[in-house]
Order: structure tokens, then sequence, then C-alpha cells
């Protein structure tokens, strides 16, 4: 009888136990999750940072840079990949997001290839955003 008191009793309290929400990410988190976002999954430096021999010159992310490849047939094509580091020109951080979101520039129009049509969802666009904005520009 006594562990059935003690089972009712324990489930009991966890019955009431108050859930424990989350607590918001901090600026910090956000620009670490934006990190790697950019440098791990989304692969900003294949195009946004100059290259060297040996890959992506890490001292210029994101500062722009000429594409060393071409498509091989004719095609609406965008031969340098803007600056990016401290966030990208023309762009504010909202629209800078809702492009991440949506692919559509402030104007309406799409970028160019090679450029992805990135969807991604707003945490991720906050994140990436917040990173990029937090490089220092260079150029």
């Amino acid at each position: 009888m006594g562990r059935f008191i003690s089972g009712f009793v324990l489930l009991v309290l966890v019955a009431c136990a108050q859930p424990v929400a989350p607590s918001a990410p901090t600026a910090e988190e956000i620009v670490a999750r934006g990190q790697y976002l950019v440098t791990g999954l989304v692969g900003c430096n294949d195009c946004h940072t100059p290259m060297t021999p040996n890959g992506p010159d890490m001292t210029r992310a994101l500062q722009g840079a000429s594409l060393g490849f071409a498509p091989t047939v004719e095609m609406p094509w965008g031969a340098v990949a803007p600056p990016l580091a401290g966030g990208p020109a023309g762009y504010s951080d909202e629209q800078f997001i809702a492009f991440l979101q949506t692919g559509v520039r402030p104007d309406g129009s799409m970028a160019r290839p090679p450029m992805p049509q990135f969807r991604m969802d707003e945490d991720d666009a906050r994140a990436v955003a917040a990173y990029i904005k937090s490089l220092p520009q260079t150029q």
C-alpha cells in the first residue's frame, strides 16, 4: 500500500508541475546559429568570399568576389557575388530577412543564378542576417 501512495503522490506532483518555457536565445546564440548556417550549411562563402588555391580566403569572409565559374549555356548570370559582410548594400535588415525567406529582392526581382532561391524559415533567416551583419566590412 505504501508503494501505491508514493506512486500516486509522485504522479500528482508530475501532473501539477508547471512546464518551463524555453528561454529566448541570446543575441550571441542567434549570431552563432547564423554562423553555423552560413559556413556549414548554406555555403555563402563559396561565392561571396574570394577564393585562394586552398579554398575561401576567410580573412575576407563575405567581402564579395568574382565567380570562378560560369554556365555552359547562355542564361541570366551573376558573374560577381556582391559583398555581404555588415549587411548587403541596399537592403534593410527586414528586407534581407524577407529575401532569405522568399528569394525576392526589395525591388520585386529574383536574384540571378547561381544564387539559390532560399526559402529559410524566419528564425534561420534572422540568424543568418544577424551573423552577416556582425561581420566587419573591409572593402
